[in-house]
């Protein structure tokens, strides 16, 4: 093998699930940069490594070294240390400083900071505070360092140090030494998969019960994710299997103790529940009944001509139905697709209900559905969070013992809600209050596990309004038009009328429609309407008109160049759209949320953005919860509203062709929408009117068809918020 002494300049691409990397270094006896590609622990810019491995000649990258062992040692010249300081790995410390320390201690630097570090303090701008940060900096660093290298000796990527050392600080190794299957209950991003592999060169029997519990739970995990509530016993047992290669019987044995060690709860004989969801689901249904069976609290009978009055607004016989309804009910579901009044007939509702001196509260899942709630209505609608007043450590401020004050709650875009904020919702409604869900029900379920809206309209226990008619106004609209075709079976109108909202562009080509959809968002459409605000929706991830591979299309078209933070393949770079993709309780951002990076700090190693007027910090090992989003899954659009959507719909998203995502997605766009891709795709959608069975029994409970067993319980001690224990 060929060796190679030489200095990081920057990575070019890095997988965070393998390590897997691209570097570009500058070695002795090169002139230029040298490419060297392998499985690297998480290195940066201005490391000194030494290289052990082959050369090779790409067809399409050209020369390469390709990494087969290396060693990190710390540099020992004047630029290499200059580069190895100012490249952001110690917080406090920017290329600025770096200079102005080797400056000063030359040879010495890096010796002074290891063993004298309050000397730092002669640095011209170096301030105590400054000193002091470099300081711990650099001692998280070292341990970090012995994570990764510990990590490294298992063939594990240790891409995920920095979250491993902030969760178990000094006692990293001692943690994962004990039991690595922690590690996929303690920290996100960490999955059982990479906890098992650390698990198995630690010596771990492939039949050790811990394995089989972290396995079978991770397999829970994963079908809630995918929007379960429970598995059968066969389901998850078989899951089990293919993950783990373990015998179905020994599965079997190991469900059996978990369930007698109240790891999971059962229904029956075959439903096999993680606690979170099953308290969920049962103190969901058990508090909608107790709700609707109280007969306290507000019930008038509003007067029809007064209402009309009051608002000036005329409605039909189904939308003053809803209002009487909304009067007399204490629980009232109220649906509808786009522009068949649902806005209208909630104003008449809130002004029936104010009328008779009721205390209203309005709600929504998200922040940005809450402000047009709030704009819609002239009164303040809060997200549910803020709503219930959720702090992070602490929980949920109203509760059983506190629970919410006022007559009327009402909940817009409830097809939003999965049924874990369900569950903590209705737990904070008092028996006396009214509850009004409002949303549509024919778009996609939650993100979350369940299908709260669906299944408490299809148990027929509660009153439900479905509002049908398309008003004369939303008529003009061919984006309303076309949503409503789709939804009963039909092609859209594609003729591309001069005036129309509705658009199609043909193009079978994906990579084609992928450069065209750059140009439609950053030329064409911004000269047309006067607006940047463009948002593109695809249903898939993956691919070349997937979200991923638009998103890096499109940051170069509309954001190149400048400083940036990377994290795996991407950078992030001022004025870059983000998207967060977990639920964060500190931050108080939740999955779905757009923002925008106000400011980049490449000393601190921190990010800046801001979502709905709210500034949010995250350090660079925390940027795997956030994602361009310049362009987005039509899934993660759910409840956002957006000008002008564009949305490719093309025969390589097959798997994902399904009338309810195309709705979802046409339904997102207010003022114009750019559909691009095969008239052949979305006919195939137009027909698949399958809606993904998810496993969930609440609607059955409702029904009482299943007795209530613990449903006053809450969920046990050691669940999240997202229901992982």
């Amino acid at each position: 093998m060929d060796r190679m002494r030489c200095v990081v300049e920057h990575i070019t691409y890095r997988n965070e699930e393998n390590g897997y990397t691209v570097l570009k270094v500058r070695a002795k006896g090169f002139p230029e940069l040298v490419s060297a590609v392998g499985n690297l622990a998480e290195t940066h810019a201005g490391a000194v490594l030494t290289l052990e491995g082959n050369w090779k000649v790409d067809s399409r990258y050209g020369k390469q070294f390709i990494i087969e062992k290396y060693e990190e040692t710390l540099p020992a010249t004047a630029y290499g240390m200059e580069k190895y300081l100012g490249s952001g790995l110690i917080k406090g410390i920017g290329p600025k400083y770096a200079q102005r320390i080797v400056r000063e201690f030359g040879d010495n630097t890096l010796t002074i900071i290891e063993e004298s570090p309050e000397e730092l303090i002669r640095v011209p701008g170096l301030g105590k505070a400054r000193v002091n940060r470099i300081i711990k900096s650099w001692a998280e660093q070292k341990e970090i360092k012995n994570v990764m290298l510990f990590l490294q000796e298992h063939d594990v990527s240790t891409s995920h140090a920095a979250k491993i050392y902030r969760t178990y600080g000094s006692g990293s190794i001692q943690a994962v030494t004990e039991n690595p299957y922690r590690l996929a209950d303690d920290i996100w991003g960490i999955g059982f998969r990479t906890a098992d592999t650390i698990a198995m060169k630690m010596g771990f029997g492939k039949e050790r019960y811990a394995r089989l519990r972290a396995g079978l739970l991770y397999a829970l995990n994963r079908l809630a994710d995918e929007g379960h509530c429970y598995a059968t016993r066969d389901q998850l047992t078989g899951k089990g299997k293919e993950l783990l290669e373990a015998d179905e019987g020994l599965l079997s044995m190991t469900l059996d103790e978990m369930i007698r060690a109240k790891d999971v709860i059962t229904e029956g004989t075959d439903m096999v529940y993680l606690p979170p969801f099953y308290f969920a689901e049962t103190g969901t249904a058990a508090r909608l009944q107790a709700v609707w069976r109280c007969s306290d609290g507000v019930r008038i009978t509003p007067d029809e001509e007064r209402i009309r009055f009051q608002t000036g607004m005329t409605y039909d016989e189904t939308q003053m139905d809803a209002i009487i309804r909304a009067g007399r009910e204490k629980v009232l579901v109220l649906t509808g697709g786009p522009g068949t009044g649902k806005t209208t007939t909630t104003l008449g509702i809130i002004t029936a209900l104010r009328d008779a001196g009721a205390e209203i509260l309005l709600a929504a899942p998200t922040g940005r559905a809450a402000k047009r709630l709030s704009e819609a209505t002239g009164m303040e609608a809060k997200t549910i969070h803020r709503l219930l007043e959720f702090k992070p450590q602490e929980g949920y401020g109203r509760n059983p013992e506190n629970p919410l004050q006022g007559d009327v709650l009402i909940v817009d875009e409830c097809s939003m809600i999965d049924i874990l904020l369900m569950y903590n919702l209705m737990k904070a409604v008092p028996d006396r209050m009214k509850v009004i869900l409002i949303g549509d029900v024919d778009q996609l379920p939650s993100v979350g596990a369940g299908n709260v809206l669906r299944d408490i309209i299809s148990s027929g226990q509660f009153p439900t309004v479905r509002l049908t008619r398309i008003f004369r106004q939303a008529q003009e609209s061919r984006i309303i038009m076309n949503a409503h075709r789709i939804n009963e079976g039909g092609m859209p109108e594609i003729s591309n009328k001069p005036g129309s909202d509705f658009f199609f562009v043909p193009e079978e080509d994906p990579e084609k429609a992928a450069e065209l959809i750059v140009q439609l968002v950053k030329e064409r459409l911004p000269g047309y309407y006067r607006t940047g605000n463009i948002q593109v929706l695809t249903p898939m991830q993956r691919g070349a008109v997937g979200a991923a591979n638009l998103n890096q299309m499109l940051q170069e078209a509309l954001n190149p160049g400048g400083e940036g933070l990377r994290r795996g393949g991407t950078v992030f770079r001022t004025r870059d759209k983000i998207m967060q993709i977990r639920n964060n309780y500190d931050k108080e951002v939740f999955n779905g949320d757009i923002g925008v990076v106000t400011g980049i700090d490449t000393e601190e190693r921190e990010l800046t953005a801001e979502f709905d007027g709210r500034t949010v910090r995250y350090d660079i090992s925390e940027l795997d919860e956030v994602v361009l989003a310049y362009a987005t899954t039509i899934h993660k659009a759910q409840g956002s509203e957006y000008p002008i959507v564009v949305m490719p719909v093309m025969m390589t998203h097959y798997i994902m062709l399904q009338r309810n995502l195309v709705y979802t997605g046409i339904t997102r766009a207010r003022k114009a929408l750019v559909m691009i891709g095969s008239r052949k795709a979305l006919a195939i959608a137009v027909r698949n009117v399958t809606v993904e069975s998810r496993n969930t029994l609440l609607a059955e409970r409702l029904k009482g068809s299943i007795l209530q067993e613990q449903s006053g319980a809450d969920a046990p001690e050691g669940a999240d918020a997202n229901g992982r224990l």
